[in-house]
């Protein structure tokens, strides 16, 4: 007896789903980022206008005032989707993880002078409430929005900066072991020291900013770009004794800022060069809100590293040649 074995190929009778293949083609198989991210949202059939915004539908491109022909042009060049996220970011926070233990199995916090812990919680501690105004930032954004291909990133930027927040407060917790009493103490820094004002003050006034991409300019060129920019990066300088240990704790932001950055500014770069007149916008928006940052980090650059503000003025002429390269007139 003999046993024959044959293979069949079965051919498809379509690569992906139909809106899909509408936008690329029938025959293209596409990736799982393109799935989930081509003209997901809803266009038609909604029951009836916002009450508490009457003037727009749920999703309405009048929500700012740039223009663009498709807003799914913007694409992540991360080519991120909720897996793809999660994945890198699960990875990313293992490598923290292991920070953290390291420190804390070793109490390099607590062994640091006091003048280090003293500047750690007056310049670093503050910075979970920036974060936490940058979340409901980038959430604002994400709910104003229009187009997957932008607002699914913004709430996963969102994610983000809530779990740098903690980050931060665990930072704290490991200097006053465990008892809150820095966070506190964060808190009327944040209030009331007048290093931080400004900082305070330009975040507040973002919030109540209406056109979601004059939104999103401001978080990632102002609030990214100089301020948070500002802080990170000079970690190992700022902190005394204690600066190692800081950046290893910090270690997370750095790697975050850089591929955050990736996106954002190729969001930016697309929108600006759809036309003049959004380029004109764009760049308006660029050069305010990286100015106003520029202003509220010198007194951060004073207060921790004493430097009259150099590295203040540094991180906002890094910030405008950054977005110049993106086409910007700023």
């Amino acid at each position: 007896m003999t046993v024959q074995i044959k293979t069949i190929d079965l051919a498809p009778k379509r690569h992906t789903f139909g809106h899909i293949a509408r936008r690329l083609g029938e025959d293209k198989p596409a990736s799982r980022y393109q799935e989930a991210t081509f003209d997901i949202q809803a266009t038609t059939n909604f029951h009836y206008k916002p009450l508490w915004e009457p003037e727009y539908w749920t999703y309405d491109t009048r929500k700012t005032t740039v223009v663009m022909q498709d807003w799914y042009k913007p694409l992540d060049p991360r080519q991120y989707y909720y897996a793809a996220y999660n994945i890198a970011r699960a990875n990313m926070n293992q490598a923290a993880e292991r920070n953290f233990a390291f420190v804390e199995e070793r109490g390099l916090l607590t062994k640091a002078s006091e003048s280090a812990r003293g500047a750690i919680r007056r310049g670093l501690l503050p910075l979970r409430h920036l974060h936490w105004g940058s979340n409901m930032n980038m959430t604002e954004i994400c709910q104003r929005g229009y187009g997957t291909a932008v607002t699914a990133p913004c709430i996963f930027s969102a994610g983000d900066h809530l779990g740098m927040a903690q980050y931060v407060s665990r930072i704290g917790l490991l200097l006053d072991n465990q008892t809150g009493s820095t966070l506190d103490e964060a808190k009327q820094t944040w209030l009331n020291d007048a290093a931080w004002q400004d900082t305070r003050r330009l975040i507040e006034d973002t919030f109540v900013e209406r056109d979601w991409f004059h939104l999103f300019v401001a978080q990632t060129l102002g609030v990214n770009g100089v301020l948070l920019s500002l802080i990170y990066k000079n970690v190992e300088s700022a902190w005394d004794d204690a600066g190692l240990t800081v950046a290893l704790l910090t270690e997370f932001m750095n790697d975050w800022r850089a591929e955050e950055s990736r996106w954002s500014d190729a969001v930016i770069k697309i929108v600006a060069a759809e036309s003049e007149e959004n380029k004109a916008l764009v760049s308006g928006w660029a050069k305010h809100w990286i100015g106003r940052a520029t202003e509220a980090a010198k007194p951060l650059s004073v207060a921790l590293l004493n430097d009259g503000g150099t590295a203040a003025i540094a991180a906002g002429e890094a910030a405008l040649k950054k977005a110049a390269s993106l086409g910007l007139a700023v």
